[in-house]
């Protein structure tokens, strides 16, 4: 198993979770078959490939009872049927701010047969936050053509894998917007992506330097749906949406995608529900058969008083947050 980049024993993945007024939510999965974490990354193709294949390689553990350990906090819950599970708490206020460490335990007869530990985000009292999809709004993925999508997916990893040029520095620069590097503006990451490519996404976004987020992914898959990656998960990607908008009530959000798939459409129906909440909103103009379409939306939303961003390079999407004064700095014509 060792050999094969694969595990048998029972382990614990602790998303990165999130809090908002009194309210905690941290997620994950229990596993009896995974992955082990990778540790070389070399441009092979082939263990590029299978590096990715093992990721699909998952047994869920279903009706395992967890124990969560926050501060001086016990809570408990059990997996559902594909390993998943979700704590939700409450807690005293004031809630400190800043990211704290969570420990997961499993038990069986009240023997801890696995643990692990995670990681749950408080934001600042900031003026914005910010909801980004991840395939190519940030991450060059090609996902309106399947056959390059797996091609990039199999003969690249997180390290070699590229961010379009410029969007780092923007969301460098919308972390920091009218606040400070010590008290960054939330990041929520929303993608049809599956959970499997957890660790893959937290591994490029750490080497390339986006700024560290909350991931909201689609459901697990198996090897046999490997072939559907990323696909056919736009309902409940407004759905994710939805939930971080209903947690912060009392927060600005900026909503960042791409035209390769159905961000304009979900965004313009996330304005038309929450008009109040939307600062802005930013497509990146990534497919040309959809750029007509695309364009039209934007409209669509502008014409409700939120203004979009309709770009092909980051450089333009910088111009117009200093524009709108999302970000500090003049506007050079």
């Amino acid at each position: 198993m060792n050999w094969l980049g694969l595990t048998n024993e029972v382990t614990i993945k602790v998303y990165h979770g999130y809090g908002y007024g009194d309210q905690l939510v941290i997620y994950g999965h229990v596993f009896k078959l995974s992955p082990t974490p990778r540790k070389k990354y070399r441009k092979s193709f082939l263990r590029n490939t299978w590096a990715l294949l093992r990721l699909f390689m998952v047994k869920p553990y279903a009706g395992l009872q967890l124990e969560m350990i926050w501060k001086e906090q016990v809570h408990h819950c059990k997996t559902d049927l594909d390993g998943f599970f979700k704590f939700d708490w409450k807690s005293e206020p004031p809630l400190e701010q800043g990211w704290s460490e969570v420990t997961v335990k499993a038990k069986i007869n009240n023997s801890i047969i696995a643990q692990s530990q995670g990681h749950l985000f408080i934001p600042y009292s900031t003026q914005y936050g910010f909801i980004s999809d991840i395939d190519d709004t940030f991450l060059i993925s090609h996902s309106s053509n399947l056959r390059k999508r797996l091609f990039v997916l199999f003969t690249q990893n997180a390290r070699t894998r590229k961010p379009f040029d410029g969007v780092v520095q923007h969301y460098q620069l919308l972390a920091e917007s009218n606040t400070t590097g010590d008290a960054p503006n939330p990041f929520f990451y929303v993608s049809s992506s599956e959970w499997n490519l957890y660790e893959y996404i937290l591994e490029f976004t750490r080497v390339n330097g986006i700024p560290k987020g909350v991931f909201l992914l689609s459901q697990l898959k198996r090897l046999n749906q490997l072939l559907k990656t990323g696909q056919n998960n736009h309902k409940t990607k407004f759905t994710r949406i939805v939930r971080i908008l209903e947690s912060f009530p009392n927060q600005r959000f900026v909503l960042l995608g791409d035209s390769s798939q159905q961000d304009p459409y979900i965004y313009e129906a996330i304005v038309s529900h929450f008009p109040k909440q939307i600062h802005a909103v930013y497509i990146r103009d990534i497919y040309a058969k959809n750029k007509h379409k695309a364009a039209d939306v934007l409209k669509k939303i502008e014409s409700k008083g939120v203004p979009c961003c309709f770009f092909e390079h980051s450089s333009d999407a910088i111009l117009h947050s200093r524009k709108i004064g999302l970000i500090a700095g003049k506007v050079l014509v």
